[in-house]
């Protein structure tokens, strides 16, 4: 009877401390990659591409500056409902259209924004109901920002 008592007691014993995890090998992969991942990096983008444009052509910034201000802000809300910051040493944008062209200089963020706005719009289709309204908010901005750069 001694014996059956004292193997329940280490029998009792061994679940805890398999569950506090003394055994763990550190076999733990990485989470996968949120689904929102790509919609914070190109906020993030088009936010650097924004400020890209007013550094070669400093007559935009009123124009400009409120826009790469919201991308800015989106890329922080997505990093929020991510839950992780994000990635260090993000690239520089530079724009391709010459300094002293701010027509050309539109031409390309309208194009990057018409981009952006389809994979907003693609996101929010495709998210569960609790990421819905901050995507669909963020395409709705993001065709706005369109309008503005007419």
């Amino acid at each position: 009877m001694l014996r059956a008592g004292a193997l329940v007691a280490l029998g009792g014993a061994a679940v805890p401390l398999a569950g506090c995890d003394l055994f763990d090998r550190g076999d733990d992969k990485p989470p996968p990659p949120d689904s929102l991942e790509p919609l914070a990096a190109e906020s993030a983008a088009l936010e650097g591409r924004y400020r890209a444009a007013i550094a070669a052509a400093p007559a935009l910034a009123d124009r400009l500056g409120a826009i790469a201000d919201a991308h800015r802000a989106h890329a922080e809300e997505l990093r929020k409902v991510i839950g992780r910051p994000a990635p260090s040493g993000s690239p520089a944008a530079t724009p391709t259209a010459a300094a002293g062209d701010p027509d050309g200089l539109l031409a390309e963020l309208r194009q990057a924004e018409q981009q952006g706005r389809e994979n907003a719009a693609k996101a929010c289709a495709a998210a569960p109901a609790e990421r819905a309204a901050l995507l669909g908010s963020i395409a709705a901005a993001r065709a706005t920002h369109l309008e503005a750069l007419k």
